[in-house]
């Protein structure tokens, strides 16, 4: 495999991740919107947070404005991960932090590597890899 294949495989995976928990809030965007406001932020954004995990998880997938939307989503596993998962008494919190930092990773190699060849970034001619 080349790594236009891998880069294309890591936003495929990556951004189904987002894709996916974006269309599942759908089905309670007000359920969500009390959650988040469980970790301080007001239940108002819960409609833009489900918008920008749903329209993020396509830019990943198809490789538009990969850069800045992996460094978007690398910011959003950061910030989520320590406004939710932070609670050094309970494993599994810790272990959810742990993993959406390892997420952030992640991301942010695609934010190095770029979209690679076979991604609507490289056909509109902006930069493949870094």
């Amino acid at each position: 495999m080349t790594n236009t294949s891998f880069l294309l495989i890591a936003r495929i995976f990556l951004g189904l991740l987002f894709l996916v928990a974006g269309l599942g809030k759908l089905g309670d965007v007000a359920g969500f919107g009390g959650y988040m406001a469980t970790g301080g932020i007001p239940a108002i954004l819960a409609w833009p947070v489900v918008l920008f995990e749903i329209i993020a998880g396509l830019a990943l997938i198809i490789g538009v404005q990969t850069r800045i939307t992996a460094l978007a989503l690398a910011a959003f596993c950061v910030l989520s991960g320590l406004l939710y998962h932070f609670d050094p008494a309970d494993q599994m919190q810790m272990t959810q932090l742990l993993k959406n930092l390892g997420l952030a990773g992640g991301y942010m190699a695609l934010w190095v590597a770029g979209a690679g060849a076979w991604s609507v970034d490289a056909k509109l001619g902006r930069t493949v890899a870094a």
